[in-house]
Protein backbone atom coordinates (compact mmCIF):
# COMPACT_ATOMS: atom_id res chain seq x y z
CA UNK A 1 0.00 0.00 0.00
CA UNK A 2 1.32 3.44 -0.91
CA UNK A 3 2.42 5.66 2.00
CA UNK A 4 -0.08 8.35 1.05
CA UNK A 5 -2.98 5.85 1.09
CA UNK A 6 -1.88 4.41 4.46
CA UNK A 7 -1.69 7.89 5.99
CA UNK A 8 -5.06 8.69 4.43
CA UNK A 9 -6.78 5.70 6.04
CA UNK A 10 -5.23 6.53 9.42
CA UNK A 11 -6.42 10.12 9.01
CA UNK A 12 -10.01 9.05 8.35
CA UNK A 13 -10.04 6.68 11.31
CA UNK A 14 -8.79 9.40 13.63
CA UNK A 15 -10.98 12.30 12.52
CA UNK A 16 -14.32 11.08 11.23
CA UNK A 17 -15.90 9.69 14.36
CA UNK A 18 -18.29 12.63 14.79
CA UNK A 19 -19.15 13.55 11.20
CA UNK A 20 -20.83 15.87 10.27
CA UNK A 21 -20.02 17.85 13.48
CA UNK A 22 -16.46 18.45 12.36
CA UNK A 23 -15.58 21.87 13.75
CA UNK A 24 -12.55 20.76 15.74
CA UNK A 25 -11.22 18.58 12.95
CA UNK A 26 -11.61 21.34 10.38
CA UNK A 27 -9.85 23.75 12.71
CA UNK A 28 -6.96 21.31 13.04
CA UNK A 29 -6.71 20.81 9.27
CA UNK A 30 -6.76 24.55 8.57
CA UNK A 31 -4.31 25.42 11.35
CA UNK A 32 -1.77 22.80 10.25
CA UNK A 33 -1.97 24.09 6.66
CA UNK A 34 -1.54 27.69 7.78
CA UNK A 35 -4.98 28.82 6.54
CA UNK A 36 -6.22 31.88 8.48
CA UNK A 37 -9.93 31.49 7.68
CA UNK A 38 -11.93 28.66 6.16
CA UNK A 39 -15.61 28.51 5.33
CA UNK A 40 -17.26 25.15 4.64
CA UNK A 41 -20.73 23.95 3.67
CA UNK A 42 -21.64 20.26 3.59
CA UNK A 43 -25.00 18.81 2.55
CA UNK A 44 -26.21 15.22 2.66
CA UNK A 45 -29.72 14.77 1.40
CA UNK A 46 -31.86 17.50 2.97
CA UNK A 47 -29.41 18.32 5.79
CA UNK A 48 -26.78 21.06 5.53
CA UNK A 49 -24.13 22.13 8.02
CA UNK A 50 -22.01 25.30 7.83
CA UNK A 51 -18.66 26.22 9.35
CA UNK A 52 -16.60 29.38 9.45
CA UNK A 53 -13.37 28.89 11.36
CA UNK A 54 -10.49 31.24 12.11
CA UNK A 55 -7.12 29.87 13.16
CA UNK A 56 -5.41 33.20 13.92
CA UNK A 57 -5.90 35.98 16.43
CA UNK A 58 -7.40 39.16 15.06
CA UNK A 59 -9.48 37.43 12.40
CA UNK A 60 -12.82 36.42 13.82
CA UNK A 61 -15.11 33.96 12.10
CA UNK A 62 -18.67 35.25 11.74
CA UNK A 63 -21.42 33.37 13.57
CA UNK A 64 -23.77 33.84 10.61
CA UNK A 65 -21.17 32.48 8.14
CA UNK A 66 -21.42 35.70 6.10
CA UNK A 67 -17.75 36.42 5.34
CA UNK A 68 -17.33 36.90 1.60
CA UNK A 69 -14.50 35.18 -0.30
CA UNK A 70 -13.20 35.36 -3.83
CA UNK A 71 -14.61 32.28 -5.54
CA UNK A 72 -11.97 32.39 -8.30
CA UNK A 73 -12.73 29.70 -10.92
CA UNK A 74 -15.79 28.54 -9.01
CA UNK A 75 -17.22 31.41 -11.07
CA UNK A 76 -17.12 29.16 -14.14
CA UNK A 77 -19.80 26.59 -13.14
CA UNK A 78 -22.23 29.42 -12.31
CA UNK A 79 -21.68 30.89 -15.77
CA UNK A 80 -21.92 27.43 -17.37
CA UNK A 81 -25.31 26.95 -15.68
CA UNK A 82 -26.47 30.27 -17.17
CA UNK A 83 -25.32 29.22 -20.65
CA UNK A 84 -27.09 25.87 -20.36
CA UNK A 85 -30.32 27.59 -19.28
CA UNK A 86 -30.04 29.83 -22.33
CA UNK A 87 -29.37 26.82 -24.55
CA UNK A 88 -32.43 25.04 -23.21
CA UNK A 89 -34.56 28.08 -24.12
CA UNK A 90 -33.01 28.27 -27.60
CA UNK A 91 -31.22 31.58 -26.97
CA UNK A 92 -27.83 30.11 -27.83
CA UNK A 93 -26.85 27.05 -29.85
CA UNK A 94 -24.09 25.11 -28.08
CA UNK A 95 -22.71 23.92 -31.43
CA UNK A 96 -22.95 27.14 -33.42
CA UNK A 97 -19.85 29.22 -34.06
CA UNK A 98 -19.57 31.94 -31.42
CA UNK A 99 -18.51 34.26 -34.24
CA UNK A 100 -22.22 34.40 -35.10
CA UNK A 101 -22.79 36.18 -31.79
CA UNK A 102 -19.65 38.26 -31.23
CA UNK A 103 -16.44 39.40 -32.91
CA UNK A 104 -13.21 37.40 -33.29
CA UNK A 105 -10.85 40.31 -33.89
CA UNK A 106 -8.49 39.40 -31.00
CA UNK A 107 -7.65 35.97 -32.42
CA UNK A 108 -4.57 35.54 -34.60
CA UNK A 109 -6.00 32.53 -36.40
CA UNK A 110 -9.44 33.56 -37.67
CA UNK A 111 -10.12 30.12 -39.18
CA UNK A 112 -9.64 28.42 -35.83
CA UNK A 113 -11.57 31.18 -34.05
CA UNK A 114 -14.55 30.65 -36.34
CA UNK A 115 -14.70 27.02 -35.18
CA UNK A 116 -15.17 27.89 -31.51
CA UNK A 117 -18.52 26.99 -29.97
CA UNK A 118 -20.06 27.26 -26.53
CA UNK A 119 -19.62 23.50 -26.16
CA UNK A 120 -15.87 23.83 -26.87
CA UNK A 121 -15.58 26.48 -24.18
CA UNK A 122 -17.54 24.64 -21.49
CA UNK A 123 -15.52 21.42 -21.82
CA UNK A 124 -12.21 23.29 -22.32
CA UNK A 125 -11.61 22.06 -25.85
CA UNK A 126 -11.03 25.46 -27.45
CA UNK A 127 -7.29 24.93 -27.83
CA UNK A 128 -6.75 28.30 -26.16
CA UNK A 129 -4.30 29.17 -23.37
CA UNK A 130 -5.63 29.97 -19.92
CA UNK A 131 -5.00 33.68 -20.60
CA UNK A 132 -3.45 35.48 -23.56
CA UNK A 133 -2.10 38.00 -21.02
CA UNK A 134 -3.00 38.85 -17.38
CA UNK A 135 -6.75 39.58 -17.55
CA UNK A 136 -7.00 42.50 -15.11
CA UNK A 137 -4.91 45.24 -16.83
CA UNK A 138 -6.69 47.40 -19.44
CA UNK A 139 -4.52 46.14 -22.30
CA UNK A 140 -5.93 42.61 -21.91
CA UNK A 141 -8.98 43.79 -23.86
CA UNK A 142 -6.85 44.27 -26.98
CA UNK A 143 -4.21 41.57 -26.41
CA UNK A 144 -3.73 39.04 -29.20
CA UNK A 145 -4.86 35.46 -28.67
CA UNK A 146 -2.87 32.57 -30.14
CA UNK A 147 -4.10 28.98 -30.12
CA UNK A 148 -2.19 26.18 -28.39
CA UNK A 149 -4.07 23.41 -30.21
CA UNK A 150 -6.62 22.99 -32.95
CA UNK A 151 -10.12 23.55 -31.51
CA UNK A 152 -11.92 20.37 -30.43
CA UNK A 153 -8.69 18.34 -30.46
CA UNK A 154 -7.52 18.31 -26.83
CA UNK A 155 -8.23 19.47 -23.30
CA UNK A 156 -6.81 22.95 -22.67
CA UNK A 157 -8.12 24.70 -19.56
CA UNK A 158 -8.93 28.26 -20.57
CA UNK A 159 -10.30 31.32 -18.81
CA UNK A 160 -9.84 33.11 -22.13
CA UNK A 161 -12.42 30.78 -23.65
CA UNK A 162 -14.91 31.61 -20.91
CA UNK A 163 -14.34 35.34 -21.43
CA UNK A 164 -15.03 34.90 -25.16
CA UNK A 165 -18.27 33.03 -24.42
CA UNK A 166 -19.19 35.75 -21.91
CA UNK A 167 -18.96 38.35 -24.67
CA UNK A 168 -21.28 36.24 -26.83
CA UNK A 169 -23.81 35.87 -24.00
CA UNK A 170 -23.75 39.58 -23.27
CA UNK A 171 -24.27 40.36 -26.97
CA UNK A 172 -27.22 37.97 -27.13
CA UNK A 173 -28.85 39.42 -24.03
CA UNK A 174 -27.84 43.05 -24.52
CA UNK A 175 -26.90 43.16 -20.82
CA UNK A 176 -23.80 42.71 -18.71
CA UNK A 177 -22.97 39.47 -16.92
CA UNK A 178 -23.85 40.73 -13.43
CA UNK A 179 -27.36 41.71 -14.50
CA UNK A 180 -27.77 38.37 -16.28
CA UNK A 181 -26.51 36.42 -13.24
CA UNK A 182 -28.91 38.25 -10.94
CA UNK A 183 -31.85 37.27 -13.12
CA UNK A 184 -30.76 33.70 -13.87
CA UNK A 185 -29.11 32.59 -10.62
CA UNK A 186 -28.65 34.93 -7.68
CA UNK A 187 -32.23 36.18 -7.22
CA UNK A 188 -34.05 32.90 -8.08
CA UNK A 189 -31.82 30.88 -5.74
CA UNK A 190 -31.71 33.44 -2.93
CA UNK A 191 -27.94 33.98 -3.24
CA UNK A 192 -28.10 37.35 -1.52
CA UNK A 193 -24.35 37.71 -0.86
CA UNK A 194 -23.04 36.78 -4.31
CA UNK A 195 -21.86 39.08 -7.07
CA UNK A 196 -19.45 39.24 -10.00
CA UNK A 197 -19.09 42.94 -9.12
CA UNK A 198 -17.77 44.60 -5.98
CA UNK A 199 -20.68 45.66 -3.76
CA UNK A 200 -20.71 48.31 -1.07
CA UNK A 201 -21.44 45.78 1.69
CA UNK A 202 -18.32 43.84 0.68
CA UNK A 203 -16.29 46.65 2.29
CA UNK A 204 -17.16 45.06 5.63
CA UNK A 205 -17.98 41.47 4.60
CA UNK A 206 -15.06 40.58 2.31
CA UNK A 207 -11.93 39.05 3.82
CA UNK A 208 -8.31 39.64 2.83
CA UNK A 209 -6.21 36.88 1.29
CA UNK A 210 -2.86 35.75 2.70
CA UNK A 211 0.35 34.28 1.31
CA UNK A 212 1.80 31.04 2.63
CA UNK A 213 4.11 33.17 4.76
CA UNK A 214 1.20 35.02 6.35
CA UNK A 215 1.51 38.26 4.36
CA UNK A 216 -1.80 40.12 3.98
CA UNK A 217 -2.39 40.44 0.22
CA UNK A 218 -5.59 42.47 0.57
CA UNK A 219 -9.17 41.88 -0.48
CA UNK A 220 -8.32 42.25 -4.16
CA UNK A 221 -10.08 44.29 -6.80
CA UNK A 222 -11.12 43.50 -10.35
CA UNK A 223 -11.20 46.06 -13.13
CA UNK A 224 -14.10 44.35 -14.91
CA UNK A 225 -16.59 41.51 -14.55
CA UNK A 226 -15.21 38.21 -15.81
CA UNK A 227 -17.14 34.94 -15.97
CA UNK A 228 -13.94 32.98 -15.33
CA UNK A 229 -12.89 34.33 -11.93
CA UNK A 230 -14.52 37.48 -10.42
CA UNK A 231 -17.41 35.95 -8.44
CA UNK A 232 -17.44 36.73 -4.71
CA UNK A 233 -19.68 34.66 -2.50
CA UNK A 234 -20.07 32.61 0.68
CA UNK A 235 -20.14 28.86 1.21
CA UNK A 236 -23.82 29.07 2.23
CA UNK A 237 -24.74 30.93 -0.95
CA UNK A 238 -22.67 28.70 -3.19
CA UNK A 239 -24.25 25.62 -1.63
CA UNK A 240 -27.64 26.91 -2.80
CA UNK A 241 -26.28 26.97 -6.33
CA UNK A 242 -24.73 23.50 -6.06
CA UNK A 243 -27.93 21.99 -4.73
CA UNK A 244 -29.91 23.60 -7.54
CA UNK A 245 -27.39 22.39 -10.12
CA UNK A 246 -27.22 18.84 -8.79
CA UNK A 247 -30.97 18.63 -8.19
CA UNK A 248 -31.96 19.97 -11.60
CA UNK A 249 -33.56 23.20 -10.39
CA UNK A 250 -33.95 25.64 -13.26
CA UNK A 251 -32.54 23.21 -15.81
CA UNK A 252 -34.22 20.32 -17.59
CA UNK A 253 -32.85 16.80 -17.17
CA UNK A 254 -31.20 16.46 -20.63
CA UNK A 255 -29.23 19.70 -20.23
CA UNK A 256 -28.31 18.95 -16.62
CA UNK A 257 -27.07 15.49 -17.62
CA UNK A 258 -24.93 17.03 -20.36
CA UNK A 259 -23.10 19.10 -17.76
CA UNK A 260 -22.31 15.99 -15.71
CA UNK A 261 -21.42 13.75 -18.66
CA UNK A 262 -17.64 13.19 -19.20
CA UNK A 263 -16.61 14.53 -22.61
CA UNK A 264 -12.81 14.65 -22.61
CA UNK A 265 -10.01 13.22 -20.50
CA UNK A 266 -8.50 16.20 -18.69
CA UNK A 267 -4.76 15.95 -19.28
CA UNK A 268 -3.89 19.22 -17.56
CA UNK A 269 -0.33 19.53 -18.88
CA UNK A 270 -0.03 18.17 -22.41
CA UNK A 271 3.76 18.10 -22.16
CA UNK A 272 3.64 16.25 -18.84
CA UNK A 273 0.82 13.68 -18.57
CA UNK A 274 0.38 12.23 -15.09
CA UNK A 275 -1.23 9.15 -13.56
CA UNK A 276 -3.93 11.28 -11.90
CA UNK A 277 -5.03 12.53 -15.35
CA UNK A 278 -6.34 9.05 -16.18
CA UNK A 279 -9.14 9.50 -13.64
CA UNK A 280 -10.13 13.10 -14.45
CA UNK A 281 -12.53 14.17 -17.21
CA UNK A 282 -14.48 17.30 -18.12
CA UNK A 283 -18.15 17.76 -18.86
CA UNK A 284 -19.89 21.03 -19.78
CA UNK A 285 -18.64 23.34 -17.05
CA UNK A 286 -17.66 20.66 -14.53
CA UNK A 287 -14.70 18.43 -13.79
CA UNK A 288 -15.49 14.76 -13.19
CA UNK A 289 -13.39 12.17 -11.39
CA UNK A 290 -14.18 8.50 -11.90
CA UNK A 291 -13.54 7.21 -8.37
CA UNK A 292 -13.64 3.52 -7.36
CA UNK A 293 -15.66 4.19 -4.18
CA UNK A 294 -17.55 7.44 -4.75
CA UNK A 295 -18.52 7.00 -8.40
CA UNK A 296 -18.47 9.90 -10.84
CA UNK A 297 -17.63 12.87 -8.63
CA UNK A 298 -18.32 16.31 -10.12
CA UNK A 299 -15.95 19.03 -8.96
CA UNK A 300 -14.29 22.35 -9.61
CA UNK A 301 -11.41 24.19 -8.02
CA UNK A 302 -10.68 27.90 -7.77
CA UNK A 303 -7.31 29.63 -7.57
CA UNK A 304 -6.91 33.40 -7.35
CA UNK A 305 -3.51 33.20 -5.67
CA UNK A 306 -4.27 34.10 -2.06
CA UNK A 307 -7.81 32.71 -2.37
CA UNK A 308 -8.38 29.01 -2.99
CA UNK A 309 -11.74 27.22 -3.23
CA UNK A 310 -13.09 23.78 -4.04
CA UNK A 311 -16.35 21.85 -4.39
CA UNK A 312 -17.40 18.30 -5.08
CA UNK A 313 -20.74 16.57 -5.70
CA UNK A 314 -20.93 12.86 -4.90
CA UNK A 315 -23.90 10.89 -6.30
CA UNK A 316 -26.14 8.92 -4.00
CA UNK A 317 -25.38 5.24 -3.43
CA UNK A 318 -26.69 2.35 -1.33
CA UNK A 319 -25.65 3.95 1.97
CA UNK A 320 -25.71 7.71 1.32
CA UNK A 321 -27.96 10.31 -0.18
CA UNK A 322 -26.28 12.73 -2.57
CA UNK A 323 -23.44 14.58 -0.82
CA UNK A 324 -22.19 18.06 -1.66
CA UNK A 325 -19.14 19.79 -0.19
CA UNK A 326 -17.77 23.28 -0.82
CA UNK A 327 -15.07 25.27 0.93
CA UNK A 328 -13.44 28.68 0.58
CA UNK A 329 -10.12 29.80 2.04
CA UNK A 330 -8.18 33.05 2.17
CA UNK A 331 -4.77 31.45 1.75
CA UNK A 332 -2.34 30.33 -0.93
CA UNK A 333 -2.30 27.03 0.99
CA UNK A 334 -6.01 26.46 0.46
CA UNK A 335 -5.63 23.50 -1.87
CA UNK A 336 -3.25 21.64 0.43
CA UNK A 337 -6.29 20.45 2.39
CA UNK A 338 -8.32 18.85 -0.42
CA UNK A 339 -7.41 15.32 0.72
CA UNK A 340 -7.97 16.06 4.41
CA UNK A 341 -11.34 17.77 4.08
CA UNK A 342 -12.77 15.35 1.53
CA UNK A 343 -11.71 12.40 3.71
CA UNK A 344 -13.31 14.00 6.74
CA UNK A 345 -16.73 14.27 5.13
CA UNK A 346 -16.79 11.49 2.51
CA UNK A 347 -14.92 8.78 4.48
CA UNK A 348 -13.39 7.32 1.32
CA UNK A 349 -10.45 4.97 1.77
CA UNK A 350 -8.93 5.72 -1.64
CA UNK A 351 -7.68 9.31 -2.00
CA UNK A 352 -9.21 11.45 -4.71
CA UNK A 353 -7.06 12.01 -7.79
CA UNK A 354 -8.35 15.59 -7.75
CA UNK A 355 -5.82 16.45 -5.03
CA UNK A 356 -2.82 15.60 -7.21
CA UNK A 357 -4.48 16.91 -10.38
CA UNK A 358 -4.89 20.36 -8.82
CA UNK A 359 -1.63 20.58 -6.88
CA UNK A 360 1.03 18.85 -8.95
Amino acid sequence: MMIRQLFYIMFIAGLCTCRPDCHDQLCQIAREAGIPLIQVAYAEGDSTVLYEISTVKGLQGREDYSTVFQAASLSKPVFAYIVMRMAERGEIDLDKSLSAYTGIERFDDKEFAARLTARNVLCHMTGLPNWASPPSPPDWLVSRIAFRFRPDSAFSYSGEGYAFLQRAVEQIRGRGLEEIALAEVFIPLGMNTSSFLWREDFDSLAVSGFSRGGEDKGKGSFTRVNAAYTLRTTAADYMKFLQALSGGTGLGKPFREEMFHPVIQAVRYAERPRECDTHIFWGLGLGIEKHPELGEVAFHWGDNGSFKAFFMIVPEDETHAQRVLVYFTNSEAGHDVIDGITALFMENNTPLSIHDWVLK
